[in-house]
């Protein structure tokens, strides 16, 4: 035990006040949480009595509005130096500062003065501030045709709390998203918008509640093992547009420029159609999804696209998609889909839109890897034969906000004789990843990153040359078509990988069941003495 120095005397340290330590606790707590929960947890207590499908759309239009004022009042700030420092005279300045064009250069939005984020917070407490809300969003518009027919409006209707609009005003004006503020980089929107969007999804309730919206883990899965580095990325069912997202960081991640890739789009979804052109929009990605929301199967937006990557994630196992005219059509080449099903037409959509050598990820209710209804069972035979089917991935259950019932990954692939990998011909590979992730919640799982590498490192391992694959028992099985045509042509991982090896001890099993035997009778006697010391004292109380 060290000396204490001269002059000083030890002492214990003095007892907490009741409920220090505990609000210590908490206030350690709430320094933890991120911005992103901050703001929500502020966001929603302002809701009141609106519901979340609705709400979703006020939030994350104020964000938008937000982020392209402060955008904008940066890149003003900017040039006015800029300006000065050219030797621009004083009063010329200002005609300088509204050429539009120095602000579109930067990719930055124009803002009129109206529906800049000061002028709508200095005036947050009036009655009127939903109509200056909404006549911010014609303004922006008006001088933005890439923004058209995109933003929210509405917020001076009826049943939509003005007081609490003006608070969340304040609430949305206390955080900057410049590239400059106190939070970081311009990407802190992209944050907080993805991380309502999951919040939304998870408040939402009904058939369709949070169909907007894949979750980050399932996206970055198939992202990580599909690799678009560069070329046509195409999602015809986009939601909110999570997919193109994390291609772009896929591709930022691995050292390319956003512009290496070209997204398009299409979502049936009006309201959702607009949270996808506004996500994209913060981040700057360019994407066509085209020039309305629209049905994919009876108004495909993009007939003659052949993308590069189709990556997905369709509505399950619809059964009103069926349209007369859409009896013969040139998609169904594998086979007509059920009338009452979806999903295998969604696969053959996909498939149409595959480039020679396009590659597809996309997520299936588990249904899809053995049903045989409606002639499913034909059309995944065929495209087995076909040699498209590539790779199935096994999800782990209650991933999604919306439905608890497992899914799966498939991957399908024009070219599966190189196209810069190893030959895969007449193989398809199965993986089991039920036992990943972890409960983030008592209602949702999440993969981790670890998890995410797993599955895509396996993959990558069978499908590159030398990558040093081997099957493991229990998680993965390279099958062969014969295999498959064994199995009927039920795609379901867990008849193929098998179960998990056990490690040999060393113990000869008839000796290992004596001495187990040996063991449970010994618990049985233990359990007869329990119960008679039970016994003796409960007759000693009487």
């Amino acid at each position: 035990m060290g000396t204490p120095p001269p002059n000083t005397t030890e002492t214990a340290p003095a007892p907490s006040a009741p409920g220090t330590a505990q609000r210590a606790k908490k206030s350690a707590a709430a320094k933890q949480k991120t911005l992103e929960q901050r703001l929500w947890e502020a966001a929603d207590l302002l809701r009141g009595n609106q519901e979340p499908s609705e709400y979703k759309h006020v939030v994350l239009g104020l964000i938008f509005l937000k982020y392209i004022s402060d955008r904008f009042t940066e890149r003003r700030e900017q040039l006015e130096v800029e300006l000065r420092t050219e030797g621009i005279p004083a009063e010329q300045i200002p005609q300088f500062l509204e050429h539009r064009d120095e602000y579109a250069s930067h990719h930055v939005f124009w803002v009129p003065e109206e529906a800049r984020w000061q002028f709508l917070q200095e005036r947050a407490k009036t009655p009127a501030i939903g109509e200056l809300i909404d006549s911010a969003m014609d303004l922006i518009e008006k001088e933005n045709p890439t923004l058209r027919g995109v933003l929210p409006r509405n917020y001076a209707r009826e049943g939509l709390d003005q007081g609490r609009l003006g608070q969340l005003v304040d609430l949305v004006g206390n955080i900057g998203f410049t590239t400059t503020d106190d939070h970081g980089s311009d990407d802190v929107l992209g944050r907080v918008y993805e991380y309502f969007l999951g919040q939304f999804a998870g408040k939402e309730t009904g058939k369709d509640a949070g169909a907007f919206y894949t979750p980050r883990s399932v996206v970055k899965t198939l992202v990580e093992m599909l690799e678009p580095y560069a070329g046509r990325v195409f999602d015809p069912a986009c939601g909110s547009g999570g997919m193109f997202v994390q291609s772009a960081e896929f591709v930022k991640a691995h050292g390319g420029a956003q512009t290496d890739i070209s997204i398009y789009g299409q979502e049936y979804t009006h309201t959702t159609w607009k949270l996808a052109k506004m996500n994209l929009a913060i981040r700057g990605i360019e994407a066509d999804l085209g020039n309305k929301s629209a049905d994919s199967f009876t108004e495909d937006l993009h007939p003659d696209l052949k993308a590069d990557f189709v990556i997905a994630n369709p509505p399950f196992n619809q059964d009103d998609w069926f349209d007369a005219k859409l009896a013969d059509d040139p998609r169904w080449e594998f086979g007509l889909p059920p009338k009452g099903n979806s999903n295998f037409a969604w696969v053959q959509h996909f498939i149409h839109h595959l480039a020679p050598n396009g590659t597809a990820g996309i997520v299936l209710a588990n249904g899809s890897l053995s049903s045989k209804s409606g002639g499913e069972g034909e059309i995944r035979r065929n495209l087995v034969k076909a040699d498209l089917v590539d790779c199935i991935v096994a999800m782990p259950d209650r991933l999604f906000f919306n439905t608890g019932i497992p899914v799966s990954l498939w991957f399908f692939s024009r070219n599966r004789h190189g196209n810069g990998h190893r030959e895969r011909k007449g193989e398809v590979l199965f993986i089991d990843a039920r036992k990943l992730g972890r409960m983030e919640s008592r209602k949702l799982r999440v993969l981790d990153d670890d998890d995410v590498a797993k599955i895509a490192d396996t993959y990558h391992a069978w499908r590159n040359k030398d990558g040093g694959y081997r099957d493991v028992p229990g998680f993965v099985k390279a099958a062969t078509a014969e295999e498959i045509a064994h199995h009927d042509f039920v795609l379901t991982p867990g008849r193929y990988v098998g179960a998990e090896e056990v490690e040999d001890d060393g113990e000869p099993i008839q000796e290992k069941i004596e001495r187990l035997t040996a063991e449970l009778y010994a618990e049985f006697d233990r359990g007869r003495e329990l119960e008679q010391t039970i016994r003796e004292r409960l007759e000693g109380l009487g």
